[in-house]
């Protein structure tokens, strides 16, 4: 099965406009293929990534020397009428909103029983449409957080109760056995 390697262009990197260029070429290496050692090769010093890292650099460099420019140009292209120019400006200018608040009423939840009741609410704001299937998928979330903060409290309100009531309680566990050395 032939195997894919990629090696850099033999043009000098002056012709290729400072960036380092890459080709792909198709490598026989016979049937023998499974015969070879699954040792891994030592990596060369220059591998792909470095050097797409270096001509991403490079670009960026090239682009901060002309960004007003650039700019100017594309803004005179909007003011001209085209499309493009005129997308890719409202594109930065007024980005596109994900999420909108939104108003529904819920029942208060006091603990988590109540979230029935919420939940309920909330699938008859969808089948009233006032709510998409996404905005109450995401409003079940928050529900859910706040029954899992309800519980949490709970237990630890439960918990700090025992600790008190077993504070005044000897250490060792009344099922203990107590060993005395004269009945042994």
């Amino acid at each position: 099965m032939p195997r894919r390697v990629f090696r850099c262009a033999s043009a000098p990197a002056a012709a290729r406009g400072g960036f380092l260029v890459f080709a792909k070429k198709q490598e026989n290496t016979g049937e023998d293929s499974h015969a070879l050692s699954t040792r891994p090769k030592r990596k060369s010093v220059r591998t792909p990534a470095r050097s797409a890292q270096r001509a991403t650099v490079l670009a960026q460099e090239l682009l901060s020397a002309r960004v007003e420019r650039i700019a100017g140009k594309l803004i005179e292209l909007a003011e001209g009428g085209d499309m493009r120019a005129i997308r890719v400006c409202m594109d930065r200018l007024v980005p596109v909103i994900k999420d909108q608040p939104i108003t529904v009423e819920l029942p208060p939840i006091e603990k988590p029983a109540d979230s029935v009741e919420a939940a309920a609410s909330i699938a008859a704001a969808v089948a009233a449409g006032d709510l998409t299937a996404t905005e109450a998928a995401e409003l079940v979330k928050v529900v859910d957080v706040y029954v899992r903060a309800l519980d949490s409290k709970g237990f630890d309100e439960r918990l700090s109760k025992l600790e008190k009531e077993i504070g005044g309680a000897p250490a060792a566990p009344a099922h203990a056995a107590v060993c005395d050395e004269t009945t042994v």
